[in-house]
């Protein structure tokens, strides 16, 4: 089965519909980093990677990781080969800090858009992370935790997630 981000406030998985926010300028064909839309096309998943200071590890059939004060992702495109991965926040390129102060990334789940063939500056860190106020992001989904918690014990390694 496939998510399916309809629209900038709907994500539906099999019978589920739930409340999402998407990038503050809605969504592209052609993401550019830092242009706060979302990317169109349909995307494998990663991990999910949690808090465990915070949070319990989540029920899902996804490998979870936790979340460590030295990880950041990549979104610097001056860092090359290192661009849109997973990085130590020693490196000396810009990145997301995914050990944040605030619970949007308490739980996060990858989203696998400029992920094999990277391409630097078509953006990065794209991820389905956690909302309250359903504010639009920088380009990534969020959805509620009990929502999250939701859908991640539903989906599988081989789900995907199309969105419009």
């Amino acid at each position: 089965m496939t998510i399916i981000v309809k629209n900038k406030d709907t994500l539906i998985y099999d019978d589920f519909e739930f409340r999402c926010c998407v990038g503050k300028n809605g969504f592209t064909k052609n993401k550019i980093e830092g242009d706060k839309k979302t990317p169109v096309g349909i995307f494998s998943l990663e991990y999910i990677y949690y808090r465990s200071d915070k949070k319990n590890k989540p029920v899902t059939k996804l490998k979870s990781l936790k979340i460590k004060k030295n990880m950041g992702w990549c979104n610097d495109v001056k860092s090359g080969k290192i661009y849109n991965k997973l990085v130590n926040v020693k490196t000396k390129f810009g990145y997301e800090k995914l050990f944040r102060n605030d619970y949007k990334y308490d739980y996060l789940l990858p989203i696998k858009y400029n992920w094999n063939k990277i391409k630097i500056g078509n953006g990065s860190a794209i991820f389905i992370h956690l909302t309250k106020n359903y504010i639009p992001t920088a380009g990534c989904i969020g959805i509620s935790e009990k929502d999250f918690l939701i859908l991640i014990k539903l989906i599988n390694k081989k789900t995907k997630i199309k969105i419009l």
